[in-house]
């Protein structure tokens, strides 16, 4: 095997033009598929952290009805719809895929929040309990936060995020100052911000409504003065910190089922769903997986015309080599040992413009995430399967050539000249 390889290497080497034009093909075919991979790949991978942002694994649980978020600004709560206790938070937060979990409340409002004259129309006004920041990875950026006094003895203190902060206050301080929320007075007493900030890329108006709904700010108070702004109380909804990315599903679906089996509502339509990000990454990358294959698919084309290409000059090579077959079959080599150099010849051949292919890949797919700013993500897996496959194409089309080699009459070989 290794004597085979070495005289491979030393006939590609000897015709070293005639080697090259003939990887040319598996070279331009391997790039391709590395190159598209490689993009398919990076851009998945942008969907997924643009849904999911930079790590923070968290999911929300909400009320629904139907295909819809349950609106409480224009639906009174249901009968059997129970706001949710510590000892279901408790069932929620002992399950194995979940780290931490914590109730809040929310309302969109387009004309109840402001500061003097200035409105944060389509902001969020947020309820939260004492493990909301933890929860979603939130600190403090000024100010401070919310104390267990503030929850016990309903203080109307407020938190602003940097959106709602530059929407209400516009470069101003707002610590200490007062904004009104359904025209009841709230003090500012600090700013947060996301631990791990990441910012979704935006290259289109359809990806600005996929990732940014929160555009416009959220401003947080405590959970205790929720009945004071909307004058009752209401359930709460429910976000969980899995333990990794890929626990997210599990756990918001157990939590799902443990809030959905505490209600006992009458229309079956009303119940919690658990927003699945990872699911909804999958379906955007759905949408173009068709013409990705096809992409690849066209490409596999160039490997086909590539291992005709080493079919063909496999078979010149058997032509110039009648007479040194020849002489090898005279002097005893056996069928299956001329079979195999020359299968062991294509193999290398294809292989080395597979390794090459693949360097030209990496270097393709960063000049194109350069040019076109489109990510990219390497697949180790895919240059090793594209090696290999480069392998299987010269055993293929080399075996037509290699059988013709291993069948010579020794005789008429060695009269060939």
């Amino acid at each position: 095997m290794f004597e085979n390889i070495r005289l491979s290497f030393q006939g590609i080497w000897s015709h070293k033009l005639r080697s090259f034009l003939t990887m040319l093909g598996i070279i331009i075919g391997i790039a391709a598929i590395i190159a598209i991979v490689s993009t398919i790949k990076g851009t998945n991978k942008q969907i997924e952290e643009n849904l999911i942002g930079s790590g923070s694994n968290t999911v929300k649980v909400q009320l629904y009805q139907g295909d819809w978020t349950y609106d409480f600004s224009y639906n009174s709560v249901p009968t059997g719809l129970p706001v949710i206790s510590q000892d279901v938070l408790k069932q929620i937060t002992d399950l194995d895929e979940v780290e931490e979990a914590s109730l809040y409340l929310s309302r969109q409002d387009y004309d109840g929040v402001y500061y003097k004259n200035t409105s944060l129309s389509g902001g969020y006004v947020m309820g939260i309990d004492t493990n909301y920041l933890d929860t979603c990875n939130y600190i403090i950026q000024e100010g401070r936060g919310f104390t267990q006094k503030d929850f016990d003895e309903y203080h109307k203190v407020a938190l602003l995020d940097k959106d709602s902060s530059q929407a209400l206050f516009q470069g101003e301080d707002p610590i200490g100052k007062t904004i009104e929320i359904k025209q009841e007075p709230y003090e500012v007493i600090g700013v947060v911000t996301e631990q791990d900030t990441f910012e979704p890329v935006i290259n289109s108006i359809d990806d600005y409504y996929t990732y940014m709904q929160d555009a416009s700010g959220k401003i947080y108070v405590p959970d205790t003065t929720w009945p004071i702004i909307y004058q009752y109380d209401e359930p709460q909804q429910l976000v969980v910190k899995a333990s990794s990315t890929d626990a997210m599903t599990n756990a918001g679906k157990k939590s799902e089922d443990i809030l959905n089996a505490n209600i006992s509502v009458s229309d079956d339509s009303i119940k919690y769903k658990s927003e699945d990000l990872l699911e909804q990454a999958k379906n955007i990358q759905q949408l173009s997986q068709s013409t990705n294959t096809m992409l690849i698919w066209i490409a596999g084309i160039s490997l086909i015309v590539g291992g005709i290409g080493v079919m063909n000059i496999m078979l010149v090579s058997v032509s110039e080599r009648t007479s040194e077959i020849g002489l090898k079959k005279a002097i005893g080599a056996r069928k299956s040992v001329i079979l195999g150099q020359f299968l062991t010849e294509a193999a290398v051949l294809t292989s080395m413009g597979g390794i090459i292919g693949v360097i030209v890949g990496i270097i393709l797919a960063e000049v194109i995430s350069k040019i076109s700013s489109t990510p990219v993500a390497i697949s180790a897996p895919a240059a090793v399967i594209a090696v290999l496959f480069s392998m299987v194409i010269g055993i293929v089309f080399g075996m037509l050539p290699s059988y013709k080699a291993a069948n010579l009459d020794p005789i008429e070989a060695l009269r060939h000249e």
